[in-house]
């Protein structure tokens, strides 16, 4: 088995593809589109192709497991509201609950783990303290862990319920705040819109904005390809000329003219996005997240190992300055 996520996402952007694939093909797309959290996603783009009954099988389970995902979402980001009903600013929902709470069509079929959501910083000890009493409790109570990322993340330390075991991550920005790149994250909630129920989304253009700062500035690119997936569907649902006129200026207010423009780029050209003229191109670089994207064998597993690492260690270079990052990791270090 020698192939990389190409061919995943070959069957994404053209199920048609995946008509002529023997058994073995079909194990290898199966086994990357679990590992990258997309068979859901395959699911939802295949439905409409014949597939081998041992195929079938395991998409139907897929498509039942992405439901169970998307009403569990809902139901958290609920909960979340109704214990948030004193609090006057607004909650916004971020990632995949957003995507499926607005009915979009990145929702179809998407792995949604954890409820993320966004308030204003200064409003977080109210909200703190709301979920503290409806029941959510530190994941991390080490006195180290939760004084960094207090003073230095874009969120709370991620929060559990205790009887539902479900996690809640509370931003009040998109990137750490160490990080070179400063959103604006009172810009942001400033133009989210209201759905139902009193919960918020993102802008369209800031939605975009969020996706490709999490992909491009803030980690090294894993679960990248179901994160472009993100990108691509968004971008095919938004796509208007004021729509792209708004993201340039978005982006630019935001610090993320460049990672925006490199995921309009890639979702292009791996999942072949239709995008303004004056958005395409290639850049040398491209060709590494490329690489770093694919990185996958067919059974699922980890490849191009030399680039992995140099990515993990630029997320660790756009997180913080490099004196600070030596003194994080000593300290993480000496206490493991």
């Amino acid at each position: 088995m020698s192939r990389d996520a190409i061919l995943l996402v070959d069957a994404l952007r053209d199920p048609a593809t995946t008509r002529d694939l023997d058994a073995q093909g079909w194990t290898e797309l199966l086994s990357m589109a679990r590992t990258e959290q997309l068979v859901g996603t395959l699911a939802e783009r295949l439905k409409s192709e014949s597939v081998p009954s041992k195929v079938a099988e395991i998409l139907a389970e897929a498509h039942i497991n992405a439901d169970y995902q998307r009403r569990s979402a809902l139901w958290e980001a609920d909960s979340a509201r109704r214990a948030l009903t004193g609090y006057e600013g607004k909650v916004v929902l971020l990632k995949g609950t957003a995507y499926v709470a607005a009915g979009l069509n990145a929702g179809g079929g998407r792995h949604i783990g954890d409820l993320d959501i966004l308030v204003a910083r200064k409003d977080l000890p109210e909200v703190e303290q709301g979920l503290l009493a409806a029941g959510w409790e530190w994941v991390k109570p080490d006195p180290y862990d939760d004084a960094y990322y207090r003073d230095h993340m874009h969120e709370l330390p991620p929060l559990i319920h205790k009887e539902r075991d479900r996690m809640i991550d509370v931003h009040h920005t998109i990137l750490p705040l160490t990080a070179r790149r400063r959103p604006d994250a009172d810009g942001m909630l400033v133009e989210a819109r209201q759905i139902g129920s009193g919960l918020y989304v993102l802008s369209n253009a800031d939605m975009i904005c969020h996706s490709a700062a999490h992909l491009f500035a803030d980690g090294d690119l894993a679960g990248g390809l179901r994160n472009l997936w993100d990108i691509h569907c968004l971008l095919s649902e938004f796509s208007s000329p004021e729509f792209w006129a708004q993201l340039r200026e978005r982006a630019a207010r935001h610090q993320l003219s460049e990672p925006v423009e490199r995921a309009v780029r890639l979702a292009h050209q791996l999942y072949g996005t239709e995008i303004p003229t004056d958005w395409a191109g290639w850049h040398r670089q491209d060709k590494w997240y490329v690489a770093r994207l694919t990185a996958r064998d067919g059974w699922g597993r980890s490849t191009r190992k030399f680039i992995r690492l140099i990515f993990y260690i630029r997320s660790h270079w756009l997180r913080m300055p490099p004196l600070m990052l030596a003194q994080h990791l000593w300290t993480k270090w000496r206490r493991n």
